[in-house]
């Protein structure tokens, strides 16, 4: 005998409209809080940027001398203009003998040339290099075994590094970016070896560093899971 609440013929639950509402909510969180932290980061570098700048500015240059106000961005664009200027200066023959004769001049200060010398390379490093920093993500163990964690291979190991780490094999150079901020973390040598390369792009590495294992690459976007919830 057939009990009476097998009967698969009942009607489909209906969705509450506090549900609807709350699944709209959802949505338009998930549209307007990338636009808005994206704007925001903008606006917020912006203003820093104006913040340096402006008070190197003559007040008698400045947009607040002519309609009483300071207009955000004109420092950012004066800023702009100028590194523009100093790039092509610094690319001619003059440009380059009064680089170098500064260069030489702070190489005589002990301290100021330590400083000098090492945001320099690091400016080279992120700023003058015509391809990508990293170009492949990778799965490490760390910090022990059985632990897993996502990482960036730079380069090769090489000169007294690769010379005196006693591994028998090649050495290879991973960032151990932190979560959710990937611009800080560690520089690790592995073996080659035991360095897994992954088949996601750096992009969605990048991403899943961020969300702190949210986000997936060829993940379902979530306008489609709160569509189907609804």
């Amino acid at each position: 005998m057939t009990a009476p609440f097998d009967d698969d013929t009942s009607p489909p639950r209906r969705i509450g409209i506090l549900a609807r509402l709350r699944a709209r909510f959802l949505t338009g969180l998930v549209v307007i809080l990338p636009v808005a932290l994206t704007i925001w980061l903008i606006w917020t570098m912006i203003g820093w940027v104006d913040g340096l700048v402006l008070p190197l500015i003559p007040y008698d240059l400045t947009a607040a001398r002519f309609i009483g106000i300071d207009l955000r961005g004109v420092g950012l664009a004066v800023f702009l203009v100028f590194t523009i200027l100093v790039g092509w200066i610094a690319k001619g023959l003059i440009g380059r003998t009064l680089i170098r004769f500064g260069e030489n001049l702070v190489g005589r200060m002990p301290v100021v040339r330590s400083i000098y010398s090492g945001v320099k390379q690091i400016s080279e490093t992120i700023f003058a290099q015509t391809e990508r920093s990293f170009e492949t993500a990778c799965l490490i163990q760390y910090p022990r075994k059985g632990i897993w964690a996502i990482g960036f291979i730079s380069t090769l190991a090489k000169g007294e590094i690769a010379n005196k780490a006693e591994t028998g094999g090649a050495l290879v150079s991973v960032f151990l970016p932190t979560t959710p901020n990937p611009t800080s973390g560690f520089l690790l040598f592995l073996p080659k070896e035991d360095v897994i390369e992954l088949d996601m792009t750096v992009e969605d590495a990048a991403k899943l560093v961020i969300s702190a294992g949210l986000v997936y690459p060829n993940q379902i976007n979530p306008e489609d899971l709160l569509r189907k919830e609804a």
